[in-house]
């Protein structure tokens, strides 16, 4: 029987002909390592010789890291993912590539983690582009003056630690004194201009992400915002990388003339992850069994902000970064780097909080070293003399503890200290509009509010907030405009202090 084939059979001589013509393919030189050894968060890899400093490589569980020690004859390799994943002998190559995250506007209204990948469960994302978290910080020339102001809504701010666009403003205190929440008070406040914010939470519990998110949302500036987590259940090499990534998301906005505020939250769980790496990868502890370099990777972090001239695309990185201390001690080792590195600092103080005075800012201690040329004149000439104002009252009200007699002028002074000190209280959650502040500090340091109670002196401020609102528009384009306030307006502003406060005294008088 003959079986036929649509398919003539190839002629063998002429098939080793073609394949000896055809051009010999290029060499291609591959390098592959194994894991000798494998620690909480990093691994030590051998025979990779030619591999370079902060190049990413991949293990075959899948999971990368980053080389941060170049050792003779091992690499010290900081894991971005489960350790447990990674096995000793398990083979490891290299991706000639350093560690990127994902940039672009469709980051906007997620949360992600220091790679870009979502964490929301709101499906993937699709970037603009891929950018190496490390970057070179703009140069001089490509800087210039920090001129405007960033509004924070938060009225002891504003008026007496202004903020710049561009600025570098360390956020300190204890546990449980109100960081976290100035800092998203201040994003919050962002709803009024156009500018795009990053939060970044390193070492944060999830329900803390969370409580950040949920008020971002129900505040409507989730939608401009970008929150970063590297949580303290993640491994500790996101949240080394965290920062970085964050300042990465912002200059993909800044190089298009955006604004973007930073919020790092906070730096201390980030320095204690890089202790951990480096203690782990056997580097010499130096102070506080920190490594020696500790300074330097908080120094190249926040030197990328800055207000850029059009050479770097005429935008700017406002970054507020949050460090913790433990029992008031400004000198301990990461607080005075970062009180070093950055332009002024706002601390928060618990023996304020304990007087329940929130936000729980110690005038005394904090200071904007650039701010205050940035300042809106019209805070300017207001609060000009608030902080002295407040100083000589604590001095009076704790020589008054004595017991001693007091004159006339001594108590009316002690008043008029109390009732701006209750002026500048402020709830959480809501950051309050200029036109609103100055009207309220207006009124207490002319005195509208002396001899009240906080209750009573709250809802003064509340009235007086709404008739603001209704009677002040003028003014508010005013403010806008960088206009100093007039004696017409200062006058203006008191009268409908007095009016709120006649409106308070009218009701009680009804209710009595």
């Amino acid at each position: 029987m003959t079986i036929e084939t649509s398919t003539p059979v190839a002629n063998p001589m002429d098939l080793l002909n073609t394949i000896l013509d055809s051009p010999a393919p290029e060499p291609h030189l591959s390098e592959i390592g194994q894991v000798a050894e494998v620690a909480d968060g990093i691994a030590i890899v051998t025979g990779l010789e030619r591999a370079l400093s902060e190049e990413l490589l991949q293990f075959d569980s899948g999971v990368q890291g980053i080389i941060l020690d170049l050792e003779a004859g091992h690499l010290g390799v900081v894991l971005l993912g489960p350790w447990d994943r990674v096995a000793i002998g398990e083979s490891v190559v290299r991706t000639h590539m350093v560690v990127s995250t994902k940039v672009g506007p469709s980051l906007l209204g997620r949360v992600v983690n220091a790679l870009g990948t979502p964490l929301d469960g709101k499906g993937t994302i699709k970037e603009e582009a891929v950018r190496p978290v490390e970057a070179e910080a703009p140069k001089i020339l490509d800087r210039k003056a920090i001129t405007r102001p960033l509004a924070t809504g938060i009225k002891v701010v504003d008026a007496a630690v202004p903020i710049g666009l561009g600025q570098r403003q360390l956020v300190i205190g204890d546990r449980q004194t109100g960081k976290t929440s100035l800092a998203v008070d201040a994003i919050l406040n962002q709803k009024r201009t156009d500018v795009i914010c990053i939060y970044c939470a390193i070492g944060q519990r999830g329900d803390a992400v969370a409580k950040v998110n949920g008020a971002l949302i129900d505040g409507g500036m989730m939608k401009r915002t970008i929150i970063l987590s590297a949580g303290d259940e993640d491994a500790a090499g996101l949240a080394y990388i965290a920062p970085y990534a964050a300042l990465t998301m912002a200059e993909y906005f800044s190089a298009q003339g955006r604004d973007v505020l930073v919020v790092l939250d906070d730096l201390t769980h980030h320095a204690r992850s890089y202790r951990e790496l480096s203690l782990l990868l056997r580097r010499p502890p130096g102070r506080e069994a920190f490594p020696g370099d500790i300074f330097y990777i908080h120094a190249r972090l926040l030197e990328r902000a800055g207000q850029f001239n059009e050479n770097a695309g005429g935008g700017s990185i406002t970054v507020l970064p949050v460090v913790e201390t433990q029992a008031e001690n400004l000198s301990a080792y990461i607080p005075t780097n970062l009180i070093s590195i950055t332009d002024g600092q706002i601390y928060l103080s618990p023996r304020l909080v304990r007087k329940n005075q929130f936000p729980a800012v110690d005038l005394g201690v904090s200071v904007s070293r650039v701010g205050g040329k940035a300042q809106n004149t019209a805070f300017r000439s207001v609060a000009g003399n608030l902080r002295v104002t407040l100083s000589q009252f604590e001095e009076l009200e704790d020589f008054a503890r004595f017991g001693t007699r007091l004159d006339d002028a001594t108590r009316k002074q002690l008043t008029r200290g109390a009732a701006v000190r209750a002026a500048l209280r402020q709830a959480e959650r809501d950051p309050i509009a200029a036109t609103e502040q100055l009207a309220v500090l207006v009124a207490a340091m002319d005195g509208k509010f002396d001899g009240l109670s906080e209750a009573d002196t709250f809802e003064v401020m509340a009235t007086l907030r709404s008739i603001a609102r209704r009677d002040l528009a003028d003014i508010a384009d005013l403010i806008t405009q960088n206009q100093p306030l007039d004696d017409n307006a200062r006058t203006r502003m008191a009268a409908l202090g007095q009016q709120a406060r006649e409106t308070l005294e009218e009701k009680n008088g009804t209710d009595t």
